[in-house]
Protein backbone atom coordinates (compact mmCIF):
# COMPACT_ATOMS: atom_id res chain seq x y z
CA UNK A 1 0.00 0.00 0.00
CA UNK A 2 2.73 2.23 0.83
CA UNK A 3 4.62 1.61 -2.59
CA UNK A 4 0.91 2.51 -4.48
CA UNK A 5 1.29 5.89 -2.46
CA UNK A 6 4.93 6.18 -3.34
CA UNK A 7 3.87 5.55 -7.04
CA UNK A 8 0.84 7.86 -6.88
CA UNK A 9 2.54 10.93 -4.95
CA UNK A 10 5.44 10.52 -7.75
CA UNK A 11 2.94 10.81 -10.71
CA UNK A 12 1.21 13.73 -8.28
CA UNK A 13 4.53 15.57 -8.73
CA UNK A 14 6.18 14.71 -12.13
CA UNK A 15 2.24 16.15 -13.49
CA UNK A 16 2.49 19.31 -11.57
CA UNK A 17 5.91 19.68 -13.04
CA UNK A 18 5.27 19.02 -16.13
CA UNK A 19 2.29 21.71 -16.09
CA UNK A 20 4.22 24.37 -14.64
CA UNK A 21 7.22 23.72 -17.86
CA UNK A 22 4.02 23.93 -20.21
CA UNK A 23 2.64 27.30 -18.87
CA UNK A 24 6.40 28.49 -18.54
CA UNK A 25 6.54 27.61 -22.67
CA UNK A 26 3.16 28.71 -23.47
CA UNK A 27 3.42 32.26 -21.85
CA UNK A 28 5.19 34.29 -24.15
CA UNK A 29 2.45 32.98 -27.17
CA UNK A 30 -0.43 33.51 -24.33
CA UNK A 31 0.99 36.97 -23.61
CA UNK A 32 0.86 37.50 -27.15
CA UNK A 33 -2.56 36.51 -27.57
CA UNK A 34 -3.70 39.07 -25.31
CA UNK A 35 -2.49 41.79 -27.74
CA UNK A 36 -4.65 40.35 -30.87
CA UNK A 37 -8.34 41.05 -31.96
CA UNK A 38 -10.93 40.81 -29.73
CA UNK A 39 -12.53 38.50 -31.76
CA UNK A 40 -9.69 36.52 -32.43
CA UNK A 41 -9.90 33.52 -30.40
CA UNK A 42 -14.04 33.00 -31.17
CA UNK A 43 -12.72 33.24 -35.24
CA UNK A 44 -10.04 30.52 -34.60
CA UNK A 45 -12.33 28.76 -32.80
CA UNK A 46 -14.41 28.52 -35.30
CA UNK A 47 -11.86 27.68 -37.81
CA UNK A 48 -10.45 24.99 -35.90
CA UNK A 49 -14.37 23.45 -35.73
CA UNK A 50 -15.03 23.75 -39.09
CA UNK A 51 -11.56 22.05 -39.94
CA UNK A 52 -12.43 19.27 -37.76
CA UNK A 53 -16.21 18.85 -38.92
CA UNK A 54 -14.93 18.76 -42.40
CA UNK A 55 -11.44 17.63 -42.79
CA UNK A 56 -11.44 20.57 -45.47
CA UNK A 57 -9.15 23.67 -44.78
CA UNK A 58 -10.38 25.13 -47.58
CA UNK A 59 -13.71 24.69 -46.74
CA UNK A 60 -13.13 26.22 -43.82
CA UNK A 61 -12.10 29.40 -44.99
CA UNK A 62 -14.81 30.36 -47.16
CA UNK A 63 -18.33 31.92 -46.95
CA UNK A 64 -20.95 29.91 -49.45
CA UNK A 65 -24.37 30.35 -50.40
CA UNK A 66 -26.46 28.13 -52.59
CA UNK A 67 -28.15 29.83 -55.26
CA UNK A 68 -32.18 29.68 -55.25
CA UNK A 69 -32.93 26.53 -58.21
CA UNK A 70 -34.99 29.06 -60.31
CA UNK A 71 -31.53 31.56 -61.19
CA UNK A 72 -29.46 30.54 -64.23
CA UNK A 73 -25.92 31.52 -63.88
CA UNK A 74 -26.90 34.98 -66.29
CA UNK A 75 -29.12 35.52 -63.22
CA UNK A 76 -26.70 35.21 -60.95
CA UNK A 77 -24.05 37.42 -62.83
CA UNK A 78 -26.35 40.13 -63.34
CA UNK A 79 -27.48 40.76 -59.77
CA UNK A 80 -23.48 40.43 -59.02
CA UNK A 81 -22.61 43.41 -60.92
CA UNK A 82 -25.34 45.15 -59.98
CA UNK A 83 -24.86 44.75 -56.19
CA UNK A 84 -21.03 45.47 -56.85
CA UNK A 85 -22.26 48.14 -58.56
CA UNK A 86 -25.17 49.44 -56.03
CA UNK A 87 -21.61 49.85 -53.38
CA UNK A 88 -19.45 51.11 -55.60
CA UNK A 89 -17.44 48.75 -55.67
CA UNK A 90 -15.63 48.34 -58.98
CA UNK A 91 -15.78 44.29 -61.19
CA UNK A 92 -12.35 44.40 -62.06
CA UNK A 93 -12.19 41.09 -63.77
CA UNK A 94 -13.72 37.83 -64.25
CA UNK A 95 -12.45 34.61 -65.44
CA UNK A 96 -14.64 31.58 -67.35
CA UNK A 97 -12.58 29.19 -65.68
CA UNK A 98 -15.14 26.37 -67.39
CA UNK A 99 -14.44 27.76 -70.89
CA UNK A 100 -10.68 27.49 -70.56
CA UNK A 101 -10.83 24.09 -69.19
CA UNK A 102 -13.25 23.47 -71.75
CA UNK A 103 -10.70 25.01 -74.62
CA UNK A 104 -7.87 22.87 -73.69
CA UNK A 105 -9.44 19.40 -73.02
CA UNK A 106 -12.03 19.69 -75.72
CA UNK A 107 -14.47 18.21 -72.96
CA UNK A 108 -17.51 20.31 -71.35
CA UNK A 109 -16.62 21.52 -67.67
CA UNK A 110 -19.46 22.46 -65.31
CA UNK A 111 -20.01 25.96 -64.97
CA UNK A 112 -17.20 27.83 -63.30
CA UNK A 113 -16.51 31.39 -63.11
CA UNK A 114 -14.62 33.92 -60.56
CA UNK A 115 -15.45 37.53 -60.89
CA UNK A 116 -12.96 40.20 -59.17
CA UNK A 117 -14.50 43.05 -57.26
CA UNK A 118 -12.23 45.88 -55.91
CA UNK A 119 -12.48 49.20 -54.44
CA UNK A 120 -8.73 50.39 -55.05
CA UNK A 121 -8.58 53.22 -51.90
CA UNK A 122 -9.73 50.45 -49.70
CA UNK A 123 -6.92 48.40 -51.04
CA UNK A 124 -4.46 50.68 -51.35
CA UNK A 125 -4.92 51.47 -47.78
CA UNK A 126 -4.92 47.62 -46.86
CA UNK A 127 -1.47 47.21 -48.18
CA UNK A 128 -0.05 50.43 -46.78
CA UNK A 129 -1.22 48.29 -43.64
CA UNK A 130 0.79 45.31 -44.61
CA UNK A 131 2.05 44.11 -48.21
CA UNK A 132 0.63 40.85 -47.22
CA UNK A 133 -2.79 42.00 -47.86
CA UNK A 134 -2.31 42.01 -51.70
CA UNK A 135 -2.82 38.43 -51.39
CA UNK A 136 -6.51 38.83 -50.82
CA UNK A 137 -7.01 41.36 -53.39
CA UNK A 138 -9.18 41.76 -55.21
CA UNK A 139 -12.27 40.29 -53.53
CA UNK A 140 -13.22 37.15 -55.43
CA UNK A 141 -16.57 35.50 -55.98
CA UNK A 142 -16.81 32.17 -58.11
CA UNK A 143 -19.89 31.28 -59.33
CA UNK A 144 -19.59 27.22 -59.46
CA UNK A 145 -21.96 24.78 -60.83
CA UNK A 146 -21.68 21.78 -58.21
CA UNK A 147 -21.27 18.07 -59.62
CA UNK A 148 -25.02 17.96 -59.34
CA UNK A 149 -25.37 20.51 -61.14
CA UNK A 150 -26.33 23.04 -58.35
CA UNK A 151 -24.88 26.64 -58.81
CA UNK A 152 -23.12 28.15 -55.16
CA UNK A 153 -21.26 31.18 -54.49
CA UNK A 154 -18.43 31.17 -53.25
CA UNK A 155 -16.05 33.91 -51.30
CA UNK A 156 -13.00 34.21 -49.00
CA UNK A 157 -13.74 34.09 -45.18
CA UNK A 158 -12.46 37.90 -44.13
CA UNK A 159 -12.76 37.29 -40.52
CA UNK A 160 -9.68 35.97 -40.49
CA UNK A 161 -7.88 38.97 -42.05
CA UNK A 162 -9.48 41.66 -39.74
CA UNK A 163 -10.02 39.68 -36.56
CA UNK A 164 -7.02 36.92 -36.99
CA UNK A 165 -4.06 39.50 -35.34
CA UNK A 166 -3.49 42.39 -33.41
CA UNK A 167 -6.22 44.97 -34.08
CA UNK A 168 -6.25 46.78 -37.38
CA UNK A 169 -6.26 50.55 -37.38
CA UNK A 170 -9.36 51.61 -36.25
CA UNK A 171 -10.30 53.63 -39.45
CA UNK A 172 -8.79 50.22 -41.99
CA UNK A 173 -11.02 48.19 -39.44
CA UNK A 174 -14.04 50.30 -40.29
CA UNK A 175 -13.31 49.82 -43.90
CA UNK A 176 -12.27 46.42 -43.82
CA UNK A 177 -15.88 45.95 -41.97
CA UNK A 178 -17.51 47.84 -45.02
CA UNK A 179 -16.36 45.22 -47.23
CA UNK A 180 -17.02 42.41 -45.63
CA UNK A 181 -20.39 43.92 -45.64
CA UNK A 182 -20.19 44.33 -49.32
CA UNK A 183 -19.34 40.64 -49.83
CA UNK A 184 -21.63 39.10 -48.00
CA UNK A 185 -24.78 41.17 -49.23
CA UNK A 186 -23.10 40.32 -53.09
CA UNK A 187 -22.70 36.42 -51.82
CA UNK A 188 -26.36 37.01 -50.00
CA UNK A 189 -28.33 38.56 -53.02
CA UNK A 190 -26.30 36.61 -55.58
CA UNK A 191 -27.70 34.24 -54.04
CA UNK A 192 -31.21 34.74 -53.65
CA UNK A 193 -31.48 36.84 -57.41
CA UNK A 194 -32.35 40.08 -55.42
CA UNK A 195 -31.81 42.74 -56.71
Amino acid sequence: MATLKNIFSILGVLTLVMLLVLLFKLEPAMQRLRGFDELAIPVYTKLVEQILATGNAAEATVWKAKVNDSLSAEDVEQVLRNVANEHNIKNVGELPLSKQVEAMTGQPFRFMKIYMFCNAMTAAKMVDYSDAYSAYLPCRVTLLQDKQGKFWLYTLNMDLMIHGGTPLPPELKKEALRVKFIMQDILRRGASGEF
